[in-house]
Order: structure tokens, then sequence, then C-alpha cells
């Protein structure tokens, strides 16, 4: 491990940098020739992905969202040169809070794991195995500890502060952000949230974000102006109009919206949302699919329509999100969605910080696992998007580190059968590490779940539909 290391001096984030701002010169058409070419050059491991994100349905959006990346990545290696500071962000801390500092970045813990992992080769395992070996906890979440990991090396790009906003919703992501802030010995910004959902525990959150915007003004040295919180603001309302767009349009069946797309919208979310490159990746999104409806470029068959109500993964996106399309099992969306964006007042200053403060309190850990009833608060977000968008099933994808919400799936399943009617299937493996459970194993076990119950199923209610609709014909099965 170490001569590895040893091997390649850079971290994570510059890895990832490297190859992402190579896609900043690409045009928005790529060719298919064009990229036959990119991909034969790559890595294996970066091939993998990029043949998944090169495909012609979907080519363009995802050269609109890495040239996203690329742009917010690139704004956090410049911004010290500039005399100001990266700040180290969880996925549940909204990033606009951030973007209204003129001198500050925020750089999210889980997406650049998400890009190591399908953008490098060997998908940022060394920087897991680099954290086990200074004796951390195996049980740590995936998500974050690679990048962390990185981090640890001392070798990477290094954050100037942290921002905590996972404390009573996940302890792993909490411990080792705090871990982390320890050891490089720089400051920790946290956000609690009380537990009760009531409007004095609403009125105690909101004292909370405001003291945190308050240390970061002291600390980057910047008062917030209205007028750039505004400008902020404003675009994130954009963000979340193209969002809402994109939703609505998962309703339809067959469902048009390429199973990526749901990473696509939170990547967005967690990284650049209230930023222009934000806005043009959400319209390129919501141009394509339309494009795609109107040309008949979707599937013609849909099996099955699924909600996963935790995490997709992402180690395999021609193993995962393609597969499944040619399977016809549509990715309708997963727990990372489940963001719910509204807008904000932009009349002043301290609205837009309310309206932040509510965006965070509404971020999925937060929200659901950090509520006042665990179960509740994520069974009614998950039921919500089963009846809103028409699944016929949903998926659990039970990550090893996640003990919270294994502690309540059993409930959760039995109330999604109960009150949506529809299955529940329970995988165990890692989203972010391929070596835990191999992805020709859950292709398998989601194979016979859908193939067994979720079709079988979907026919009896056909009938159903079909027989009942014979009787109110006035047809003489009426009597």
């Amino acid at each position: 491990m170490d001569r590895e290391l040893h091997r390649d001096e850079a971290g994570l984030l510059d890895r990832v940098y490297s190859l992402i701002s190579l896609m900043n010169g690409f045009p928005d058409e790529v060719s298919d020739e064009e990229a036959e070419g990119i991909v034969r050059v790559l890595p294996h491991d970066t091939a993998n992905a990029v043949t998944a994100l090169f495909r012609p349905r979907v080519r363009r959006a995802s050269l609109a969202f890495f040239k996203m990346l690329g742009s917010w990545l690139e704004r956090a290696r410049r911004v010290r040169e500039e005399g100001g500071k990266v700040i180290l962000v969880p996925f549940n801390f909204p990033v606009e809070a951030i973007h209204v500092f003129r001198r500050a970045v925020p750089v999210t813990s889980e997406v650049l794991t998400t890009l190591g992992v399908v953008a490098l080769e060997g998908q940022g395992e060394r920087y897991w195995d680099f954290a086990m070996s200074l004796g951390l906890p195996d049980n740590l979440c995936s998500a974050n500890t690679v990048e962390l990991g990185s981090i640890l090396t001392e070798r990477d790009f290094a954050p100037d502060a942290i921002v905590q906003a996972a404390v009573g919703g996940c302890d792993v992501n909490s411990k080792i952000h705090e871990f982390v802030a320890h050891y490089l010995g720089i400051p920790q910004f946290i956000l609690e949230k009380p537990t009760e959902c009531t409007s004095r525990g609403r009125r105690r959150y909101l004292q909370n974000f405001i003291s945190l915007m308050e240390q970061l003004q002291e600390f980057i040295g910047e008062e917030l102006e209205e007028e750039r919180m505004r400008e902020v603001m404003e675009l994130a309302n954009r963000c979340t109009d193209l969002q809402n767009e994109i939703w609505e349009l998962h309703r339809n069946i067959p469902n048009p919206v390429p199973n990526v797309f749901a990473l696509f919208s939170y990547g967005t979310r967690f990284s650049c949302w209230g930023r222009e490159e934000g806005v043009r990746t959400l319209e390129e999104m919501r141009d394509s699919i339309l494009r795609m409806m109107r040309s008949g470029d979707i599937p013609e068959r849909e099996r099955a329509r699924c909600i996963w109500i935790y995490t997709g993964y992402y180690f395999d996106f021609l193993g995962f999100f393609d597969w499944m399309e040619e399977q016809g099992i549509s990715y309708l969306g997963d727990g990372l969605d489940l963001f719910f964006p509204a807008r904000v007042d932009t009349s002043g200053l301290e609205s837009m910080i309310e309206g932040m403060a509510e965006a965070a309190w509404n971020m999925p850990m937060t929200r659901q696992v950090g509520g006042d009833s665990m179960w509740a608060r994520w069974l009614d977000d998950v039921i919500y998007a089963i009846r809103d968008l028409g699944a016929d099933c949903a998926i659990y994808s039970g990550h090893h580190s996640c003990k919270q919400t294994w502690s309540v799936f059993a409930a959760v399943r039995n109330e999604i059968a109960r009150r949506a009617g529809v299955p529940t299937l329970c995988l165990q493996g890692d989203s972010w590490i391929r070596r835990m459970t191999p992805m020709s194993v859950l292709q398998e076990e989601i194979s016979r779940f859908v193939d067994t119950v979720v079709c079988p199923v979907g026919r009896k209610r056909r009938e159903r539909r079909r027989r009942g609709s014979f009787r109110l014909s006035g047809s003489p099965a009426e009597g």
C-alpha cells in the first residue's frame, strides 16, 4: 500500500481534477468516433464509467455535468491564491450557504469520493486502505472516508476548515470529519439539529444556522452582502425550478429520464446549487429529456419503476444504471434525490438566510435520519416519492456502516407494503467499494426480484384494472 501511494504522489482531488479538467476543452457536441477515441486512452476503471456517460442519449448532459464539476474544482484550487478559503462540507449541507461568500468555495466530501470511484484507476480504494491502516474502524462510511483518507495522507488538497452538519443524523460521518479536523489542526464549525420537529425545534435550528454563518463570516474575513446573497439565491431558485421540472418528467410512462440523471441531480445539488454552472447543467438535463421524448429515443419497455429508498451504487455505471435500463428497470431516483428544494424569498437578507436554513433542514440525512422519529420521517418521504412517481417497487441498498437505517429497515419495508402496496428488496453492499459485493451479485438479486415479485404483481394489477374498467362500462359482467 505504501509503495502504491508513493508511486502516485497526488491525492484524490488533484487526480480527479487532472482528468475532469480535460473535459472543459471538449465541445458540447462530441461525435461517436471522438467518444470512442477518448475512451481508448483512458485507464480501464475510468473507461468503464466514461463509456456509460458518453452514450449518445446522455452525452451532452454528461459533458455539462463534468464541465460544471471541473469549474467547481478549479475555483477551489484558485481561491487560495486570491486570499480565500476552501471549506469542506458534507453532502447534507446546502452549498449555496458557502457560495454566498465571494472568497470561499465549498468542497463536498461525498462528491469527491464518488468522483474518485468513477474517474480513477483503482476507484479510490487505496485511500480507504490508508485510513484503515491508521487504525480507524472499518465500520466508517466509504462515502466520506475515501476522500478524507486521501486528505490524511497529507498529499491531497487539504481544506482550510470543515463544516459539520450530520450531528445527530450520522455518527460515522460526524466522527471522521471531526478526526480529520483534529489531525490537520483546522477549525470545525458544527451545525446542530434539534431532534424535535416542532416550531420550537425549527426556531432553534434557525438560530444555530445564523450562528454558523456568523462564525463563517469571521473565519473567512468577509461580511455577507445582501446583493451577493440575492444573486446566488436567485440562481438557486432557478436550479429549484429546473429540478422540479425534471422530477415531474419522471411521471411519464415509460419513464423518459435516463437512470444516471438521478446522480446528476444530486451531484449538482451538492456542488453548484446557486451557481451559473449548476443552472446550465440542469437545463441541459431537462432539454436532453425533452429532445428524447420528441424523437422517441426512450426505452420501449418498462418492466419496473423503482425508487431506491437509500443510495445507489457508484462503482460500475455500466453494470448498474445502464444494465437496469437494458432490463427495462427505471431508476426513478434514490434517497439522495429526496431533498425537495423550495424557492427562497429573496426580498431581504433575513428571508434569504431563513430559506437557506430551511434547505439545510430538508436535506435527506438531516430531515429523515436526524428527525424526531427516524423511520417515520424517512418513510413519509419514501411513500410520497413512490406515490407521486408511480413506482411499483422499492430497493434498499444496505450499506455496512449505516446501522441507523438498518435498525428500522424492517419496519419501513412493512409500512411501504401496507401504505403504498409495493414490495421492497433488501440488498447488502458498499455503494462506493466494489470488493464488498460484486455488481454481478447485485444484478442477480435485482433480476430475481423483478422477475419473480414485481412483474407478477404488476400483471395482477393490470388484470384487476381491466376487470374493473369492464364492470364500470355497463357490461353484462356487472350483474
